[in-house]
């Protein structure tokens, strides 16, 4: 998981709205099991989009303030912002290529 950093609610506003590169924030928990199965996609995708996106996760156990903020209501919820701004999401697990496609929208 070295690739992809744990944000919480006190870092969330300075790791993703403040970044200078499009970020994919995964909502997930580790009692979730679709999420268990995401994670080494999520994993992959970090590691080949290094320099170009961030990927970050939020447990929403943990952080339930931004997962609030964000009307969370499934997990996996994968959700992409740009400048600061949120530009998209995905509820559910999905296959790879839906996700990288989704990110390639945002370089």
């Amino acid at each position: 998981m070295s690739d992809v950093k744990a944000v919480t609610d006190a870092t969330f506003q300075d790791e993703v709205i403040g970044s200078d590169v499009p970020v994919m924030v995964d909502f997930w928990a580790p009692w979730c099991g679709p999420c268990n199965i995401l994670t080494p996609v999520v994993d992959e995708i970090a590691r080949e989009m290094a320099g170009k996106v961030k990927v970050v996760k939020v447990n929403v156990d943990e952080s339930q303030g931004v997962a609030s903020q964000y009307s969370i209501m499934s997990i996996p919820t994968l959700m992409f912002f740009k400048g600061g701004q949120r530009v998209g999401q995905i509820v559910g697990a999905q296959p790879k290529k839906v996700i990288v496609d989704n990110l390639t929208k945002l370089l």
